[in-house]
């Protein structure tokens, strides 16, 4: 049974409405300011919490106090702000948990390439502005270690099983580093089109989604939409700064899954193609898995003029489609490509390593319930490595992984 979470954003998200709602699941205060002040910003600003009302709900509202303001439009934030590569070395040199550690570094990573994507200019050229100021530092590095304290499980690719709700989309002008400027930023659009963002509007003409939560949302979240199966243990509320004609508050759902498997949404590309060199097919196939797809297969088709022909399928996350299509038009002779979205159910995984005489192998660890191990597999790629430079059958290599594995685990199957 796994242990994740659901945040339900009815107006929007930022980095201190996501703190807030993870200080009131019982993260604490002291282990936050804690590891944050191994930042080295401890003297720049202040954490408090403290309980609000919006709209006669009462929620936890997080303040980050600068102890040194600085307007966005004075020398100070112009000239000395900070860039990606000083905030990535911030992170790394602070002994962070390792999960939130790489979770931050992933929220700022794509912060910068989508700041970078508006600005044309490289992801560490970026300057943040009010984006990477001390708060947002704050808030982005507090997330994740609050994500990790709850003990939210991780996918395969070590992300947190975080899911979503669709984001409104907000609407008005803001004052920004830049001047007035249009609901939603470019920052936060640039983002949502990144990861294929499901997004709508609520009718409220305000900043809704901030480009840090918005960041937080694109990258840490493993799927958008109506909340997976599970059973809610807590419920935490973060408030936001202002009141709006609903409670502004987002929510958090710490919850269990109530079955063995997972759910989430996945998009599914398919063409016909009955007058393309076969040769082409496997380059076709590498491009698309370089592009992120999670699997990418063929089927021998009869076609209109009694051509025989192959059905080209492609599934891939949302985030991943446009990529994958713009390959299958670039490197295929097809004219037209037929996009669904599905849901799949998938077993919990783990990757795990196991040592051997020749070297160490990954294995990939499924999971049917809490004891149940319903598949475990050795990497092919570590495997047949081991078996070229050691010059040994592959199923050999293969063979004994799986029995190291058995043994260490206690298991036989």
């Amino acid at each position: 049974m796994s242990k994740f979470a659901y945040i339900q954003c009815p107006t929007g998200i930022s980095g201190d409405m996501c703190l807030g709602a993870l200080v009131s699941l019982g993260v604490p205060e002291e282990y936050l300011m804690e590891k944050l002040n191994k930042l080295g910003i401890e003297h720049e600003y202040k954490l408090r919490a403290e309980f609000v009302h919006r709209n006669g709900q009462q929620a936890t509202k997080v303040h980050v106090d600068l102890t040194h303001h600085h307007d966005h439009e004075d020398e100070h934030d112009r000239h000395h702000g900070r860039h990606l590569p000083e905030i990535e070395q911030m992170i790394l040199s602070s002994e962070l948990p390792k999960r939130a550690e790489a979770w931050s570094l992933a929220v700022f990573r794509q912060l910068a390439v989508a700041e970078g994507a508006v600005h044309g200019i490289a992801p560490e050229k970026v300057h943040f502005h009010e984006v990477g100021a001390v708060d947002a530092i704050v808030d982005i590095v507090g997330t994740s270690l609050g994500l990790d304290w709850l003990g939210i499980d991780s996918n395969e690719k070590g992300m947190p099983l975080l899911y979503c709700s669709a984001l409104p989309t907000g609407g008005g002008t803001v004052r920004a580093a830049h001047g007035q400027m249009a609901v939603p930023v470019p920052a936060v659009l640039k983002l949502w089109e990144m990861r294929s963002c499901p997004v709508y509007s609520n009718g409220i003409d305000k900043e809704l989604v901030t480009p840090t939560g918005a960041a937080i949302a694109t990258t840490l979240v493993v799927d958008f939409g109506a909340p997976p199966p599970m059973t809610i243990k807590q419920v935490g509320l973060g408030a936001g700064s202002i009141n709006l004609p609903i409670p502004n508050i987002l929510q958090i759902w710490l919850g269990e899954s109530t079955s063995s498997t997972l759910i989430e949404t996945i998009s599914i590309l398919e063409t016909q193609i009955d007058d393309l060199n076969s040769q082409a097919i496997g380059y076709v196939f590498e491009g698309l898995f370089a592009a992120g797809a999670v699997d990418v297969f063929t089927c021998a088709i009869g076609m209109k003029k009694s051509r025989p022909g192959i059905l080209l399928t492609v599934i891939c996350h949302p985030e991943n489609l446009l990529k994958c299509e713009a390959i299958l038009f670039r490197e295929t002779t097809t004219l037209g490509i037929r996009r669904s979205t599905q849901q799949r159910a998938i077993l919990q995984r783990e990757i795990q390593q196991v040592e051997t005489q020749y070297g160490v192998v990954r294995v990939k660890v499924a999971w049917m319930g809490k004891e149940v191990r319903a598949n475990v597999q050795p990497e092919y790629e570590d495997c047949a490595e081991l078996a070229r430079k050691h010059n040994i059958p592959w199923r050999e290599i293969h063979q004994m992984v799986l029995h190291n594995w058995q043994t260490k685990n206690g298991v036989n199957y």
